[in-house]
């Protein structure tokens, strides 16, 4: 494409370390991308994560270009924009209490079956998002260097999400992030948020472009690219920084009253 006209990020790991705030230049760059085009981010994570890791460090910015930005937390389940007064809902599906019930039940039994069920942990194990229930071995609140030692390899999530898949096939379970598995509704990954950011906001698919750092098969941005948007692979914030920085410039100048 000659410029896209929307940029999403995934969150965690892209424009931020994990579970934590953005630094200012990651702010700065997303304020400088909304004057030129749509910003969007979508992750598992609910909306709390998002104003606590992003909106609330936001700089000041004009009232157009928070309008330009969008919030797809649990993947796409809800969906809010932004405005110069706060944050706004466009929509919000989630989960009936059977299918909590079942999610919770399935993914705490599975856990302990696997030896998965830590005892020494940061805040819940287990979360009700509203729209999706997720599994985060270490607690919520664990520190980066503790989550990034658990599962190195992935194995242990890919276990867990295939013995929790089994017990309920009729909602989808996945790989979330570092030491998380998501629980939703069948059909509910990244590129069911990028298609409702299409149906929201009007923009083709093809005039968008996706940044994350999981973007190999075992990934929960992997939907994205297999849906055919065009991607660019990060490897944690600082990447993502350097890459806005010379794109940022290609794209067209914000028009100015």
């Amino acid at each position: 494409m000659p410029h896209p006209r929307l940029v999403a990020f995934d969150l965690d790991d892209t424009l931020a370390p994990s579970k934590s705030a953005i630094d200012p230049r990651i702010g700065d760059l997303l304020v400088a991308l909304a004057e030129r085009v749509d910003v969007a981010i979508i992750s598992g994570g609910q909306l709390a994560q998002f104003t606590t890791q992003v909106v609330d460090r936001l700089p000041d910015a004009s009232a157009e270009a928070l309008s330009r930005i969008h919030l797809l937390p649990t993947c796409g389940t809800q969906y809010y924009r932004l405005s110069a007064d706060g944050v706004v809902k466009i929509y919000a599906h989630s989960l009936t209490g059977d299918e909590k019930s079942r999610a919770l039940a399935a993914v705490e039994q599975e856990a302990k079956r696997l030896g998965l069920w830590e005892s020494k942990t940061w805040g819940d194990i287990l979360e009700d998002r509203g729209s999706q229930i997720t599994f985060s071995a270490l607690g919520q609140t664990a520190p980066l260097d503790a989550k990034k030692a658990w599962d190195p390899t992935g194995e242990k999530k890919n276990s867990l999400r295939a013995a929790v898949a089994a017990r309920i096939p009729d909602l989808e379970v996945r790989s979330g992030g570092s030491t998380s598995v998501d629980i939703t509704q069948r059909g509910i990954d990244k590129a069911y948020g990028m298609r409702q950011l299409a149906e929201q906001t009007g923009i083709s698919l093809d005039d968008m472009l996706f940044v994350g750092d999981r973007l190999d098969p075992d990934g929960n941005d992997y939907p994205v690219l297999a849906m055919g948007v065009d991607c660019h692979a990060v490897e944690g914030w600082e990447d993502t920084a350097d890459y806005l920085e010379g794109l940022i410039p290609t794209l067209p100048e914000p028009t100015r009253a």
